[in-house]
């Protein structure tokens, strides 16, 4: 088993708490709520990139 510190960030529209933090990880994005940091989804990179992609061409 392999262990190593995943670096959170969020993004700069968030506003205190409320908002969804994001960790870029080896073939993977890990997303989790800042209220309950305990969880995370896990999305492969790809899948992740599409959605952005997306998300920023207000696709959604």
């Amino acid at each position: 088993m392999h262990s190593f510190h995943i670096e959170w960030r969020k993004s700069s529209f968030s506003q205190n708490e409320n908002c969804v933090e994001v960790a870029d990880l080896p073939g993977a994005t890990a997303v989790r709520d800042t209220q309950h940091r305990d969880l995370m989804l896990l999305f492969p990179s790809a899948e992740w990139v599409a959605f952005v992609k997306a998300a920023k061409r207000d696709l959604l």
